[in-house]
């Protein structure tokens, strides 16, 4: 079974972002770019179920800038077999994003299709059920547990009621929530070893994909600062603070 996982480039998450001086978006010079949390676990599910025997195949796949090569390099140290770069430096949407993935998955035609719910950047959460949108494939997404049986993937999903398990036909689109799994750390040989695995690059336009958007961003800010919490010493001044100052009784 070949399995697809996406993965995003994105601002470390121990790095605090800054907003341009032009208001314009986030400002990414001399910034540390790590691999989306979320699709941390997505390759390291694909990789748990190729150890137990049930994938034969993962492929990697992301979708900006040249730089984005280092994160697939290193889903290919955590074990993934091979590559694939669709090189763009637009800011692209969920929606562009979820038609170039449809014209990769066309490409690959794999069994299963693993993506983290959302990135830590956009905070969008709707690249995956876009996806299964343009493929028709059915769809799992908050997985906290995969489990693959013959032609079915019984996905364990985290709603607000608790759990909910639904059994999807293959081929199928799960995306990741975070008690899925724990992420592995590569090993050093393992990222040597990365260096020579197969990483191929596209283009949107050998795709044969527009990702023109029509959403366009017209300023970014930073939140606003936010005063220091105060203790007190009784309800009677919680309340009368409450009233009084915060002014929300």
């Amino acid at each position: 079974m070949k399995v697809l996982v996406a993965i995003k480039r994105v601002v470390d998450y121990n790095v605090k972002v800054r907003v341009k001086a032009d208001e314009s978006g986030v400002d990414l010079a001399n910034v540390k770019m790590s691999m989306n949390p979320f699709c941390e676990i997505a390759v390291e599910e694909a990789v748990r179920l190729k150890e137990k025997g049930v994938a034969s195949e993962i492929v990697v796949v992301s979708i900006g800038p040249t730089a984005a090569q280092e994160q697939l390099r290193t889903a290919l140290a955590l074990g993934a077999d091979r590559a694939v770069l669709v090189e763009s430096s637009e800011e692209l949407n969920s929606l562009a994003v979820a038609k170039l993935l449809k014209a990769v998955v066309d490409k690959e035609q794999p069994q299963l299709v693993i993506l983290g719910k959302q990135a830590i950047d956009s905070d969008n959460n709707q690249t995956g059920q876009m996806l299964g949108a343009l493929t028709g494939y059915a769809q799992g997404t908050f997985a906290s547990k995969v489990e693959v049986a013959g032609d079915k993937v019984n996905v364990t999903r985290e709603i607000d009621g608790g759990l909910q398990t639904v059994a999807l036909n293959l081929p199928a689109i799960v995306t990741t929530d975070l008690r899925l799994n724990e992420p592995r750390y590569a090993s050093l040989p393992n990222i040597m070893k990365a260096k020579k695995k197969p990483l191929e690059v596209l283009t949107p336009d050998a795709l044969g994909v527009t990702t023109t958007s029509t959403v366009k961003t017209l300023k970014v800010e930073a939140p606003a600062g936010r005063s220091a919490g105060i203790k007190v010493k009784s309800v009677a001044e919680l309340v009368e603070k409450l009233k009084n100052e915060a002014k929300v009784i």
